[in-house]
């Protein structure tokens, strides 16, 4: 895979009680760790979501799956999906999905973050996932509908 072309994206860790977020400057060189959101209603979320796409003029969304050490879907991997299906419909904007298997290990081990409470180790492992999206992509592909 080759790295995507670089464009102002928003990363999306999402759990069950929060949802962590980074985001990435228009040229890809700087990834940003944002204040992670306390889950609420879908559309409790996108009020808070939905400013900060605007704000960040945010052109394309990634959603972390937490994929099993085989690369298998685990029921929170089916959850992330529906999710981030919710919100390229809600946001019109493209989504690509980024493998997170051990995302929030590594930004635990990384930024001292371990048994963080607090939605920093959320928005940590957000940042991986962008972080790791600009090394790898994938360049997203029209939804099955439109191809």
């Amino acid at each position: 895979m080759s790295a995507p072309h670089p464009r102002s994206v928003l990363a999306f860790d999402v759990g069950r009680r929060r949802i962590g977020l980074a985001g990435c400057d228009p040229l890809g060189l700087t990834v940003t760790r944002l204040t992670a959101v306390a889950r609420s209603s879908f559309s409790a979320d996108l009020n808070v979501i939905q400013p900060l796409i605007s704000s960040r003029r945010v052109q394309l969304l990634v959603v972390g799956l937490p994929l099993d050490a085989s690369g298998a879907p685990t029921s929170q991997a089916r959850h992330c999906r529906r999710y981030g299906e919710q919100l390229r419909a809600a946001t019109g904007l493209p989504l690509v999905w980024v493998n997170e298997h051990s995302s929030s290990w590594a930004a635990a081990e990384r930024h001292g973050l371990a048994g963080d409470r607090s939605g920093a180790l959320d928005s940590a492992a957000a940042a991986l996932l962008l972080e790791q999206w600009l090394r790898e992509g994938p360049e997203p592909t029209a939804p099955p509908c439109c191809r």
